[in-house]
């Protein structure tokens, strides 16, 4: 109502628009409350069950916790609406299934504490709200309240200590009312009339005598096996904190027709921590004591009565005294056919983006339409990340902007709030501060992480830290921490805070994260290769280095050779709009934006990412061993758009500098001269290029153009077997690709094993040209069988959406090969005629050779292909593999 009554205050003109409380389901958590107060009241009305049992394990609370701002409040608020009349449940929520009268008590322990109150106004609220509900005494219990009253408020009347603290309401006069019934009632059970104005302590002192003395009408009223016991105590605060005891007792002893479930909802239980727990301890005593009244609690952090650690500091801990409190930490709350777990403790998640635009479209409303547009809540949603408070805030901004005579764009809620995080910052000590500011430079961190990142030299401070819900744990993950996304750019927007840091202080703290990531990486690469860890480090330490202008590479620069050497090319760093990146200014921002080029040619045409690699290279930011990877990447992709004078030249460049990329560049040569039909020389590199070069997957390149299937086959198997053997994932698949190739030409039915296996072995590597080679591959396993040509029609669309060009020549052959084999002489004509014009340029001359092979034609003209061996024997090898597919295909 609060935030409503902001918003009608707002504008000189309220009833221009309507103002709601935009409430946002949650029905999953009201299954939660609803499944455990329905056992809750079974187990209470079971013969078994006995009110004095002060040993029993407590299941009679459920526990709400989450970061401040997400809504633990109005869900509270909602919860004991919904309990007070069914008028004000929400529709989606449904009907409880007891029939048992229960009343909602709600304590808001956030402004008992500012108003200086304590356990005494929690007590005194319980009580005013049964006294208007029950309208008659507890004995037992009224009788220890009128002792302790006298003794710690002498002089004060107790109708007066109520309007003054704010307890006021219709019900105000009636305790103090009811008291004094009860006076009456216990001096008339005890035929001592005299003693109804007496003070307390003479009547205590009556009471006790007679509950001694086991006399039968003291005993119906007040005997609980404590009460005594009680009453004798000094009436201090103390003793107040165990007089529920005496309330629960006599609200077990009310008749069937008057019985009701109190059911007590603790909000901001977070407000209840000191250095001692001094609040704590007596709140949890009300909740033991009071086996048959239901709590609902709401907090930030969650409720640590069953840590056995806690021994000593609380009357009753461990998993034994509270089972429902031990659950795995903050478990996600459970669909309504789970809701009467075991579990009492529950995480309250964010909003999700359905729920964020339901409650903006119905918080203002004007003519029965939203108030704030479309576009206006598609962006609060985006940057609130679910969480209410920001949605609420950004409503206030909406209000406020509009009240200038502006209309508000979507533009003016790019924008964190100064208040969300003032609310998160409120109960964090100075030690917490510092790590939230620092973890909030990290996507995801562990406690090792946090801590340096902290400048810190103990851990215990972060675990800390992760223990409260603003940080949400995946265990699960690499590193199992990370801020809620909408605190964490708040904590990095901050100018507002007294102790908001400086631009030197968040360098600082950047240059430890990406030092602390570099350790992560190089001691676990010394044990053995990581490769999830290499890219979870990459994408955090190259955002750092970037964002924060860190000059000094470092581990950075071994870790992108490690992520270049596989050919996996798992995303980075990705930018949002790819045709407005800026231009790099920082060695960090050049190797951000190559590696990130690199990593995109899958998805983007090969001429933007030679653009690209130029455009980095052209700043001369990276070092000379980093500048070698652009240019080696550059020549590749000038190689798949058939460029390939570009692509010799810079292979000759990188193989000439003699770095750690010159064995790929000396093999990126042999297939530059394989692809202008010099196969000697290809064949003669071979030897020199080793593991680092790919000697086999050059070798069963060569093989296979020459139909030499069983040659081309050992290669290929002994370069997968190399890649196996070095843990080379994105290598084996490129190997088995083009085992596939070779074997699809000559054995239809192993090729597609080996294809099914290569399809595997691509799942997850984004290889792209490898993935369309190996449906070039499926079409030449199929060749001579019908919907070859349309699959191919297909595959070239899908190739030049892909800007590999080079693809073409091998769609052109498969169809060479389809039609060869089906004699179809018109449709091979055309073929030779398309692939004669796609290798003009004279790379992949040699695939127009091997079409009139296949179709035992003689060549227009002499070739300038030069072959590893005689070319009568080339031509009679592939016209030997069309025929054989002739003679599968009639067996068939």
């Amino acid at each position: 109502m609060a935030d409503n009554l902001r918003a009608l205050f707002s504008s000189n003109d309220p009833s221009a628009f309507d103002i709601a409380e935009a409430f946002t389901d949650r029905h999953t958590q009201w299954a939660v409350v609803a499944g455990a107060l329905e056992e809750h009241l079974h187990r209470i009305a079971g013969r078994s069950f006995d009110v004095e049992d002060l040993e029993a394990p407590r299941r009679n609370l459920i526990v709400f916790h989450g970061v401040g701002g997400v809504g633990k409040s109005t869900l509270l608020r909602k919860i004991e609406a919904a309990l007070t009349a069914a008028e004000h449940r929400p529709e989606q929520w449904g009907a409880p299934t007891w029939t048992d009268r229960v009343l909602p008590i709600r304590i808001d322990l956030s402004r008992a504490a500012s108003a200086g109150s304590d356990f005494e106004r929690v007590i005194l609220t319980i009580r005013l709200a049964l006294a208007e509900a029950l309208g008659r005494p507890m004995p037992s219990f009224d009788m220890a309240l009128r002792h302790y009253w006298e003794h710690a408020h002498p002089g004060e009347p107790l109708d007066e200590y109520i309007r003054r603290s704010g307890l006021t309401g219709r019900f105000t006069n009636m305790l103090p009312q009811q008291l004094q019934a009860g006076v009456g009632e216990m001096a008339a059970a005890l035929a001592l009339p005299g003693l109804v104005g007496s003070a307390a302590g003479q009547l205590t002192s009556a009471l006790v005598s007679a509950l001694r003395d086991r006399q039968e009408r003291a005993q119906a009223l007040a005997g609980a096996t404590r009460t005594a016991a009680l009453l004798e105590a000094t009436p201090d605060l103390e003793a107040l904190s165990y007089y529920p005891h005496l309330l629960a007792w006599d609200l077990n002893q009310l008749p069937a027709k008057k019985r009701l479930t109190p059911v007590v909802l603790l909000d901001t239980f977070e407000d209840t921590a000191d250095r001692h727990r001094d609040l704590e301890r007596l709140l949890q005593r009300l909740v033991w004591l009071m086996p048959n009244v239901f709590f609902v609690i709401g907090g930030r952090s969650r409720l640590p009565w069953a840590d056995p650690s806690l021994h000593g500091q609380l009357d009753w801990t461990g998993p034994a005294a509270w089972p429902g409190l031990a659950t795995s930490p903050s478990p996600a709350v459970p669909q309504p056919r789970t809701a009467c777990s075991g579990a009492r403790q529950y995480l309250i998640g964010d909003l999700s983006p359905e729920d964020c635009e339901t409650h903006l479209a119905r918080r203002l409303v004007q003519d029965d339409q939203p108030l704030i547009g479309a576009g206006i809540r598609a962006a609060i949603t985006a940057r609130s990340h679910g969480l209410p408070l920001h949605l609420d805030l950004a409503v206030s901004r909406f209000l406020e902007i509009r009240r200038t005579g502006r209309t508000p764009t979507a533009a003016d809620f790019d924008c964190s709030f100064p208040a969300l995080l003032a609310r998160t910052l409120s109960d964090l000590t100075p030690e917490e501060r510092h790590l939230l500011r620092s973890v909030s430079l990290l996507d995801a961190f562990d406690l090792d992480l946090a801590t340096r990142t902290a400048g810190l030299t103990q851990q215990a401070p972060a675990r800390r830290l992760t223990e409260r819900p603003l940080v949400t744990e995946n265990p699960y993950a690499l590193w199992p921490y990370h801020l809620h996304r909408a605190i964490r750019s708040a904590v990095r927007d901050d100018d507002h805070s007294d102790d908001r840091w400086t631009p030197a202080d968040w360098h600082q703290a950047a240059t430890r994260a990406l030092a602390a990531l570099g350790d992560q990486w190089t001691n676990t690469a010394a044990t053995g290769p990581s490769r999830l860890l290499l890219v979870a480090c990459l994408r955090q330490g190259l955002r750092l280095a970037r964002d924060h202008h860190l000059t000094d590479l470092g581990w950075l620069t071994d870790a992108a050779h490690a992520y270049t050497e596989d050919s996996v090319w798992e995303p980075l760093s990705l930018p949002a709009d790819t045709s407005t990146e800026p231009v790099p200014d920082t060695p960090a921002d050049a190797l951000a934006e190559l590696l990130t080029a690199i990593a995109r040619r899958q998805h983007e045409h090969r001429q933007r990412t030679a653009d690209r690699l130029t455009a980095v290279l052209d700043t001369g930011l990276l070092p000379a061993e980093l500048a070698e990877v652009g240019l080696y990447y550059r020549a590749k992709a000038y190689k798949d758009l058939s460029q390939n004078q570009a692509a010799r030249a810079g292979m000759q460049q990188v193989a000439d500098a003699g770095g750690r990329y010159s064995p790929r560049a000396r093999r990126g040569l042999a297939n530059l001269a394989r692809l202008a039909g010099d196969f000697p020389t290809a064949l003669a590199a071979v030897p020199d290029l080793g593991w680092k070069g790919r000697h086999h997957r050059v070798l069963g390149d060569i093989h296979w153009s020459h139909a030499d299937t069983a040659q081309a086959v050992n290669a290929f198997e002994a370069g997968r077997t190399e890649a196996e053997q070095h843990s080379a994932v994105g290598e084996r698949a490129m190997t088995q690709v083009r085992l596939a190739l070779a074997l699809s030409f000559a054995d239809p039915a192993r090729a597609g094993d080996e294809l099914a296996l290569a399809h595997q072995l691509l799942n997850g590597l984004d290889q792209r040209s490898n993935t369309l080679l190996a449906q070039v591959v499926a079409l030449i396993k199929d060749a001579g069988t019908h919907g070859i040509t349309g699959r191919a029609q297909d595959l070239h669309t899908d190739i030049e959406a892909a800007g590999l060009p080079f693809l073409h020549r091998f769609v052109e052959l498969a169809l060479a090969f389809h039609h060869a084999v089906r004699g179809e002489d018109q449709a091979l004509t055309a073929t030779i005629s398309r692939l004669r014009a796609l290798t003009a340029t004279g790379d992949f001359a040699y695939f127009t050779d091997i079409a009139h092979f296949m179709a035992a034609l003689p060549l227009p003209e002499a070739s300038t292909t030069r072959w590893a061996k005689n070319e009568d024997d080339v031509r009679t090898a592939w016209r030997g593999l069309v025929r054989a597919r002739q003679e599968h295909l009639r067996g068939d």
